[in-house]
């Protein structure tokens, strides 16, 4: 008894649709988190320096006369560390005409990192602990804001190295981000420092 038409045994065999998630990109959240994450450094560091009575000073090392020139000498050995870092990276994308990347340059970009990283932190827990967070003039305003941005943003650049599937431009866009971040902390800090106080230890 036949239900039905007559099956072509020699007939094609029809194909599904691939999945439309097959090919997908990466999920909004691979970016919610990292950004969500950036924000709640930024904002918490933020708020605890708004809340939190400043103590005057957290610091100091032996060989230097204040407080002011420890931070001003470790913002700009991190910033050095910074440039080093950025500069290795245009290299290895071939940004630097004339530059091959050399087999040590990725060592080198992630060393650079870490190390500007490790100066920023010490200058960052002063700012924090003995000044706070702080607006009475425009210079102090920037300093206070990019110095809680830089963390936040810098968080979200550890999370997004771990990702998978990125859209190129994203990692070059972040780390521009921190860059140019803590340039601005350092013109507005270190820089003043040198400028108004002297280039002393």
């Amino acid at each position: 008894m036949s239900f039905g038409p007559p099956v072509d045994p020699n007939a094609r065999t029809a194909s599904f649709p691939a999945s439309p998630n097959n090919h997908a990109g990466p999920g909004a959240a691979r970016f919610l988190v990292p950004a969500l994450v950036a924000a709640a450094v930024a904002v918490g560091l933020g708020a605890y320096g708004k809340v939190h009575d400043p103590a005057g000073t957290a610091f100091n090392l032996a060989g230097f006369s204040s407080t002011g020139a420890v931070k001003s000498w470790l913002g700009t050995a991190a910033l050095a560390f910074a440039v080093v870092q950025v500069g290795s990276a245009l290299a290895m994308y071939g940004r630097l005409p004339g530059v091959r990347a050399a087999s040590w340059t990725p060592a080198l970009h992630r060393w650079s990192g870490r190390i500007a990283f490790l100066l920023a932190v010490p200058v960052a827990v002063h700012c924090l602990y003995g000044l706070g967070y702080q607006t009475y003039s425009t210079r102090v305003m920037w300093h206070s804001l990019l110095g809680c941005f830089f963390f936040g943003v810098f968080s979200a650049k550890m999370l997004l190295l771990r990702a998978e599937r990125l859209p190129g431009w994203l990692l070059p866009v972040v780390g521009g981000a921190a860059f140019t971040a803590l340039t601005v902390i350092w013109l507005t800090s270190a820089l003043w420092f040198f400028r108004t106080i002297g280039v002393t230890t």
